[in-house]
C-alpha cells in the first residue's frame, strides 16, 4: 500500500520499534505495560527518524505498510522450542513477544522493508530464517566479559567484512556496548556473518541477496549516543527505500 508511505519533502522516516510487554510502574500505578528503553527512541530521533512503538498485542503485519523501517529491539530470550532445542536452565522467554517479533520480521523481509535487528532482534532474524541460537554464551566463550555485572553494559570489539553494510558504516574495526547472554549458532538461510569478535562470537549478520537493507547486530548501538553511524545509515536507507 504505497499510498500510506508517501512522504512530503522534508518528512522524517517513520521507524517502527518492537516493544516489551511486562510489569512496569508509573506514578502510583503498577501493571502490565508496553515499553521500550528510552535509548532506542532517542537514538532513532537523533538519527533523523520518527520512532513509532509497536506493542506485542494486536499489531498485525499490515502496520508495516505505513512504516519506512523496522527495528526489532533487544530483550528476553527467544524460546528454544522455535528452533528445536531443549531449554537451558537460564533461558527465560516471552511467547507473546516471540510470536509478534517473528511475524513482523518475516513480513518486513517479504516487503523489502529496511530492517535493523538489535541483540534479541538479530536472534529473532536468525531463527525466522531457520537458524539456531547459543542459549548461554559463557558456556562456550568463558573468556569473554559481555556482562560486567547485572544491568551494566560491557564493550565488545569486532572486525567487519569488506563490502558489507556494517563495514561501510563503521569501517574495518569497531567496538560497541554489549550485554550478550545468547548468541547466533547455526546461521539462518541466506544470512552471512559480516562482523565477529576476536573470540568468535558473531556480532553482525546480513542478508545480501534480499534486495533490501537488512542488518542484525548482537551488540547495542542505541546505547552509544556518541556514535550514531549505524542508526543514521539505517534511517537514511528507510528514507530512500521504494517498495
Amino acid at each position: 500500500m504505497a499510498e500510506f508511505r508517501d512522504r512530503l519533502p522534508g518528512m522524517r522516516p517513520l521507524i517502527g520499534i518492537t516493544t516489551y510487554y511486562q510489569e512496569a510502574a508509573w506514578g502510583v500505578w503498577k501493571g502490565p505495560a508496553a515499553l521500550v528503553p528510552g535509548t532506542y527512541v532517542e537514538a532513532v530521533a537523533a538519527a533523523g527518524g520518527v520512532p513509532v512503538l509497536l506493542p506485542p498485542a494486536a499489531t498485525g503485519e499490515h502496520v508495516l505498510d505505513r512504516l519506512d523501517g523496522l527495528i526489532t529491539a533487544g530483550g528476553a530470550d527467544v524460546d528454544p522450542a522455535l528452533y528445536g532445542h531443549e531449554r537451558h536452565q537460564l533461558t527465560v522467554s516471552q511467547p507473546q513477544r516471540d510470536t509478534h517479533d517473528l511475524t513482523l520480521t518475516r513480513a518486513a523481509l517479504n516487503r523489502g522493508l529496511p530492517l535493523l535487528a538489535i541483540c534479541r532482534g538479530a536472534q529473532i532474524l536468525n531463527v525466522a530464517l531457520g537458524g539456531t541460537l547459543i542459549q548461554h554464551l559463557p558456556d562456550v566463550r568463558p573468556e569473554a566479559s559481555y556482562q560486567p555485572s547485572p544491568g551494566v553494559f560491557g564493550e565488545v570489539g569486532f572486525t567487519t567484512t569488506a563490502g558489507s553494510l556494517i563495514g561501510s558504516l563503521l569501517g574495518p574495526q569497531a567496538s560497541a556496548p554489549c550485554y550478550h547472554h545468547q548468541g547466533i549458532g547455526k546461521l539462518g538461510h541466506g544470512l552471512v556473518v559480516t562482523a565477529a569478535a576476536p573470540e568468535g562470537t558473531i556480532e553482525a549478520v546480513e542478508l545480501p541477496d534480499a534486495g533490501s537493507w537488512v542488518l542484525g547486530v548482537q551488540f547495542h548501538p542505541e546505547q552509544n549516543p556518541e556514535d550514531l553511524r549505524l542508526l543514521r545509515g539505517f534511517v537514511a536507507a528507510a528514507g530512500s527505500s521504494e517498495r
